[in-house]
């Protein structure tokens, strides 16, 4: 039986969803937060979030427009699918119209290709370009000392000249001293390659925030205070136990406590260890099928061999080690670990040495 303080199950273990609490992130959007006071220019309002899948890239940007709508401004929210330029364009106009301006008859008849302008039923002479637009919008929103913020999230899946696009018009407003902010989030090696390439040259500026796991023992204590509204209180060593399952790993978290809750549900009486494992069994099984198996969807069979020759060890692998392992040349291993960085799948651990990125991996390419 549950406390009728707390009757529904806080944890959320789906993609974006809001957690009851945000672990380990203490001060990543201060710089954020300041520039929306500047509001134009300020290094915070061009930021990129990088990471591994799971590590809370998209919670990041649902955070900083939680903040930016509580200071007033304009937010548009976007996945980087196909089209994805139009349908910020499209939000534009709509607020750009709820403020007064353009016939309340207009609307939207078509966007033109990739998404770069709109049309409307007016005459052409009166129609607006993205730019035009977008600048319109940003001046109205100056007068009322805010600002519009556009969250793009998972670009390793967008269209390189939408982004270019985007990138350009961002910058022509950054020059204008218009209020703008862009923030992006995607895997490392989608970042390396928009940062590395001319689609956005300026957005090497921007604020590059990796995403790591969180101190376990900042998990636990979430834990303890979670889990505090119970009638029966899950024991301080059991949820110890499940914070050092997750590995730190947001989504783990979020899953880990997910099954723990409905256990307890479940059982109506303080749980007991076997309760507790069986819980977590669950966990680790739902974040092999929904994270695990996507992240190596992409994988050739010889990042396969370089993850199952790192599997090998039981902390940190050192790459001449690997190499040995696998019979390969030096810069056939550093191409190999540069991949592998890039895709989010494992990480530097000092000199030479290299971890999985993502929490249960080892485990599973060894079985492989």
């Amino acid at each position: 039986m549950i406390n009728q303080r707390t009757t529904q199950n806080p944890f959320r273990p789906t993609a974006g969803a809001e957690p009851p609490q945000l672990i380990g992130r203490a001060g990543l959007l201060d710089e954020f937060s300041y520039g929306l006071h500047i509001r134009s220019g300020a290094p915070g309002l061009l930021t990129i979030f990088t990471g591994a899948r799971g590590i809370g890239k998209t919670v990041m940007l649902g955070e900083a427009e939680d903040i930016a709508r509580t200071q007033g401004w304009f937010v548009v929210s976007e996945t980087a699918t196909t089209g994805f330029l139009g349908r910020i364009g499209e939000a534009m106009r709509s607020a750009s119209e709820e403020l007064g301006v353009g016939p309340a008859s207009r609307r939207i008849t078509g966007i033109g290709a990739a998404g770069f302008s709109i049309t409307s039923q007016l005459p052409p002479a009166q129609q607006l370009g993205w730019r035009q637009l977008g600048e319109q919008l940003l001046h109205l929103l100056e007068e009322k000392r805010t600002g519009l913020v556009i969250t793009l999230d998972e670009i390793h899946g967008a269209n390189r000249d939408e982004l270019a696009q985007l990138a350009a018009f961002v910058q022509h407003f950054i020059r204008d001293g218009l209020p703008i902010a862009l923030l992006f989030a995607g895997l490392p090696a989608a970042v390396s390659d928009l940062l590395n390439e001319g689609v956005a040259t300026f957005l090497r500026r921007a604020d590059r925030i990796d995403l790591h796991a969180a101190a376990v023992r900042e998990v636990a204590d979430s834990y303890l205070e979670t889990f505090a509204s119970l009638e029966h209180p899950i024991p301080r060593e059991f949820l110890r136990k499940a914070a050092k399952s997750t590995g730190g790993y947001p989504f783990l978290i979020q899953l880990v406590g997910y099954h723990l809750w409905q256990m307890a549900e479940a059982k109506g009486r303080p749980l007991e260890e076997v309760d507790v494992d069986l819980a977590l069994a669950a966990a680790h099984r739902r974040n092999t099928r929904v994270v695990l198996a996507a992240a190596l969807a992409t994988a050739s069979p010889k990042d396969l061999d370089f993850l199952r020759a790192m599997s090998e060890d039981e902390g940190p692998s050192n790459t001449a080690d690997i190499g040995r392992r696998l019979g390969d040349a030096r810069n056939t291993v550093g191409n190999y670990r540069a991949r592998l960085i890039d895709a989010g799948l494992v990480q530097p651990a000092g000199r030479g040495l290299l971890e999985f990125a993502v929490p249960g991996l080892r485990e599973f390419v060894s079985g492989m």
